[in-house]
């Protein structure tokens, strides 16, 4: 089927935030005395808390917290961006804006609040690129979960496997394989590990590559 939408994640793929998770998750966890190392907090990217906790529970035991742990980095990370703001990734403000030229249909589907995509995409002019959202709270099961990507093909009123999504996590690729979508990975603080990329529609370097891929699938507007 003739790709016609582009779904994208936010955090890693359209702002480099993943490595502010993964510095105020350690962070957190070390104020509750545990030492929760980088890899650790990778292993959390995108994840839904039932995943969340039975990864932590198996790391420490089933003394952390993850909600209260969770709320601490949040306090920590948000104290930071309101000082500091995020950074956009390479391609994110130039390539939502150029699909909607180029006819395709565009959403972005995150686990973060509405709230929290305001703060970080309004900054950079890019809340109006996009034709639909999908927000975390949304949907009842979050991320490996299909949930929020069936959501934002029905939003953009279009079947999955008529759309790319774009992840950086292998949480994200699963949710958006499990939905029917074709997943895209571009790598952010890791590249796709041997399981995620069984899994993958393409891997790119950044989204500067989206365009190219996309230009040998046919347009978004048929043509």
């Amino acid at each position: 089927m003739m790709i016609r939408g582009v779904l994208f994640d936010m955090d890693g793929v359209l702002v480099d935030t993943e490595k502010l998770y993964n510095r105020f998750w350690v962070e957190a966890a070390a104020e509750f005395g545990f030492h929760m190392t980088k890899a650790d907090a990778l292993a959390l990217r995108a994840a839904n808390s039932d995943v969340a906790v039975q990864y932590l529970h198996g790391r420490f035991g089933p003394g952390f917290d993850y909600f209260e742990v969770r709320a601490r980095r949040r306090v920590l990370m948000e104290a930071y961006t309101d000082r500091c703001g995020v950074e956009p990734k390479k391609g994110a403000v130039q390539l939502p804006s150029r699909l909607r030229e180029l006819g395709y249909r565009t959403a972005l589907a995150t686990a973060s609040p509405e709230e929290r995509v305001r703060k970080y995409l309004g900054p950079l002019g890019l809340l109006p690129c996009f034709d639909a959202f999908v927000y975390g709270p949304e949907v009842r099961r979050g991320k490996p979960e299909p949930d929020i990507y069936l959501a934002a093909a029905k939003k953009l009123d279009l079947p999955p496997d008529a759309c790319i999504a774009l992840e950086d996590s292998p949480s994200g690729i699963l949710s958006c394989s499990r939905a029917g979508c074709l997943p895209v990975f571009v790598p952010d603080l890791d590249g796709p590990d041997a399981e995620t990329e069984k899994l993958l529609f393409a891997c790119v370097t950044s989204l500067d590559d989206i365009v190219p891929l996309l230009a040998g699938q046919g347009n978004g507007d048929g043509t």
